[in-house]
């Protein structure tokens, strides 16, 4: 007898339908498997079979055939260990067959017939929405996470008796749900720390709040101790709450590498990823021999912190160049294709020196050609590809004596917020959200100066190494210093900021060349 059961599958972080199809016939008894399948698929007739046994269920003596469509995709993962006992349980005469239809299921079996949990549930259940699939049958431990998708019955099992009692209607299983809303509401930034607790630093505070509004790259180059890496990480403090679509994206990048914690259903916050500089580019940007997401794709709609930034190998960020551009991660394989996406907000620290105390030269111990080296490990199209430089100051003494009180976070944030909806606003009809996103054509067709602010710009190609791409750069700065201030238009003084911001980590004869016209923003900040 022929059944067929339908599954579902993950390729890259998007979810595909696999159709199980079982036959049984008479033959020479056989359990045997086809459809393009990975190891850890082909040892799943064990499985099914010493499950189906030690739960009630005697399998004929039979040739047993187990198909796996479309057989030109590689199936990967134990989540087809369910629906194949479940379609063989139908070629019985176990489970009447309309009793699976419109029905996605997924799950291990255990050998004592125990259900249980697997990876990327819930990009599957989110594609099966898509298609018209109105039920699905998962284990009990990815309920939840299936059940952030709505439109769809998510029925939690726990062992396959459970799920034949269920099917055949001998036993009534409530559906599971999931409060989307109050889990949104649980954002706890607590031990991120707040910008109200930094002291001094104003010029780097306004720098992450630019960054943070246009969802701009942005280095930071300071001596050792300066308090980069405490502001990196109050960066998501900062940050606008998730919506629901950004946290489901997320999500499902979790869901498929199988780090979603046990009992947590949805991402709530935004990813804050911060490898150490001895991590691969495999690490870095994802791939493997099974494909999985790297760092790069599990900081999607986040902050990935790469600090001591010149102590990561070259290769390693050099491959970073491609997804900056294309905010996503494209891995070529012999079975196929495999995209993840890459829409993150790159913040970077590094020392100005190897020893980390250049320019203070009664500290410094190192050369100029040490010096040089350091800083020649960073390529110039990787640094061309970052939108904001600050240059660091150690803090002074009085900065930390001084009780005086700070903004906090929630306070930047609420302007940060009013910049992004702006924004928000104005992208409507286009597939990008903040002005960091701005392509060359949208940025001309967005972005417009004056004579005067052209003229700014005129001067500082001519004083300045600004490249094409770094003048797009500059604009987009520009332009989100001016939704920061609430303006229409970019006027000089968000010109010369955004300047200011963008050529700060460059050699000694450039910088000297932007001090004309306030570049160097000693007018705004008093330094």
């Amino acid at each position: 007898m022929y059944s067929k059961v339908t599954s579902g599958g993950v390729l890259g972080v998007e979810g595909l339908l696999i159709q199980v199809e079982t036959d049984i016939n008479d033959g020479l008894p056989m359990f045997h498997m086809v459809g393009f399948l990975s190891a850890c698929v082909k040892e799943a007739g064990e499985r099914v079979r010493t499950a189906l046994k030690n739960s009630g269920f005697q399998i004929p003596p039979k040739k047993i055939t187990i198909n796996l469509s479309p057989a030109d995709i590689r199936k990967e993962g134990t989540a087809y260990d369910l629906p194949i006992a479940i379609g063989i349980m139908v070629s019985m005469g176990l489970i009447p067959n309309d009793k699976i239809e419109n029905t996605l299921i997924m799950g291990e079996l255990g050998l004592d017939g125990r259900i249980n949990a697997v990876s990327g549930i819930l990009p599957v259940v989110h594609h099966a929405v898509k298609q018209g699939i109105t039920r699905c049958l998962v284990p009990a431990e990815n309920a939840e996470e299936a059940a952030l998708i709505r439109n769809i019955e998510v029925i939690p099992l726990r062992t396959l008796s459970e799920a034949e009692s269920y099917l055949n209607e001998k036993a009534v299983i409530e559906p599971a749900f999931v409060d989307v809303e109050a889990l949104l509401d649980q954002e706890d930034m607590g031990e991120l720390g707040d910008f109200a607790d930094i002291k001094g630093q104003e010029i780097l505070k306004r720098g992450m709040e630019i960054a943070a509004a246009g969802m701009h790259n942005i280095l930071m180059t300071g001596a050792a101790g300066s308090g980069k890496s405490m502001i990196a990480k109050c960066l998501p403090t900062i940050l606008p709450r998730l919506t629901f679509e950004e946290s489901i994206d997320i999500t499902k990048i979790y869901s498929v590498a199988g780090l979603l914690k046990k009992g947590q259903a949805m991402i709530t916050k935004r990813p804050f990823r911060a490898p150490h500089h001895t991590v691969s580019a495999i690490a870095l940007t994802g791939g493997g021999a099974i494909p999985k997401p790297g760092e790069i794709s599990l900081s999607h709609n986040g902050v990935l912190f790469l600090d001591e930034l010149p102590e990561f190998g070259r290769n390693v960020l050099e491959v970073m160049r491609q997804p900056l551009e294309d905010r996503e991660v494209t891995i070529a394989r012999i079975q196929g294709k495999y995209i993840y996406p890459a829409g993150f907000m790159l913040v970077a620290a590094r020392n100005p020196c190897p020893c980390g105390m250049y320019p203070d030269l009664n500290k410094c111990t190192c050369t100029c050609r040490q010096i040089r080296q350091y800083n020649a490990r960073l390529s110039r199209p990787l640094l061309d590809r970052i939108d904001i430089n600050v240059n660091v100051r150690r803090i002074d003494c009085s900065d930390l004596l001084e009780d005086k009180r700070a903004e906090t976070s929630a306070e930047i944030r609420e302007r940060v917020l009013a910049a992004q909806n702006i924004q928000k606003e104005r992208y409507r009809s286009e597939s990008i959200n903040f002005n960091s996103q701005l392509d060359g054509k949208r940025t001309k067709q967005y972005i417009s100066l004056g004579r005067a602010e052209q003229e700014l710009v005129r001067e500082a190609f001519e004083h300045t190494e600004l490249s094409a791409r770094g003048y797009n750069r500059v604009l987009k700065i520009a332009r989100t210093i001016a939704d920061l201030a609430g303006s229409i238009g970019i006027h000089e003084e968000h010109l010369k900021e955004a300047l200011f911001f963008r050529y700060q980590n460059l050699t000694e004869e450039t910088e000297g060349n932007m001090q004309y016209k306030g570049m160097k923003g000693g007018d705004r900040y008093g330094v």
